[in-house]
């Protein structure tokens, strides 16, 4: 996901995503504590995700 993708969408959306990620994010430590997780790099993409987003978020609210 890139920032230009994000930075048009509305506080709305961006929350919803947000959520969204969180939730992902969520699921993905739960797989690394089972050993169930395959692909570590998952987990950063997740959190830089969550950052873009955040970042966006407070773009907007300026």
């Amino acid at each position: 996901m890139k920032y230009t993708d994000i930075a048009t969408k509305t506080v709305e959306e961006l929350t919803a995503l947000l959520k969204e990620k969180k939730l992902e994010l969520f699921g993905l430590k739960a797989k690394q504590k089972t050993m169930q997780l395959t692909n570590t790099s998952e987990l950063r993409v997740a959190k830089k995700d969550i950052a873009r987003i955040q970042t966006a978020i407070t773009a907007v609210a300026k």
